[in-house]
């Protein structure tokens, strides 16, 4: 009993990476491409550290193009067409909302599907979102797609509502 407390509280206290006991083909990730400095250590610097860490450049500049400062930034209102990865499907619809919390930053589309409301959340950073077009854009800024009228609110939660409106926006795609 006594021996068994000691190896218990002798793993509980080391700090060695153990082997996971329940699976042969559990791997640990590989070290950091980024060499970690003594002042990331110590915390100093850690959010730019974790965003060049965690986002490729391609998804670093779809999420700038929600942003509130791009220049050519998708706008509530706009419809977008968005590609999922791990089924070969595309969903497209009516952008509802922008959740904006950097590398979090998720989108609310809506559509609606045998006159059956559907709303779907894709967070924009998801290894799952492979491509995300904009079919209609709201507000005449840029080039990519076709300009249409631009939303008064930041959030259209209304149309959730009124779906004689939302018909309205998506019917601009058929002219």
């Amino acid at each position: 009993m006594l021996n068994a407390l000691r190896q218990c509280t002798r793993r509980l206290v080391s700090t060695t990476a153990q082997p996971y006991p329940f699976s042969t083909v559990a791997t640990l990730p590989p070290p950091p491409a980024v060499p970690v400095t003594e002042p990331l250590k110590a915390g100093k610097g850690l959010m730019s550290y974790l965003t060049q860490r965690l986002l490729t450049p391609e998804k670093a500049a779809l999420l700038a193009r929600f942003g509130k400062r791009h220049p050519q930034r998708i706008l509530p209102g706009s419809v977008l067409q968005v590609s999922a990865g791990y089924a070969p499907t595309s969903f497209t619809g009516v952008l509802l909302s922008i959740r904006r919390r950097g590398a979090d930053t998720s989108i609310l589309l809506r559509n609606i599907i045998n006159r059956t409301g559907v709303e779907v959340q894709y967070f924009v950073c998801s290894p799952h979102v492979k491509d995300i077009k904009v079919l209609n854009r709201a507000g005449a800024r840029g080039t990519e797609g076709r300009a249409g009228t631009r939303m008064r609110r930041a959030k259209l939660f209304y149309l959730r509502d009124s779906p004689d409106k939302m018909t309205a926006i998506s019917a601009g795609m058929r002219k």
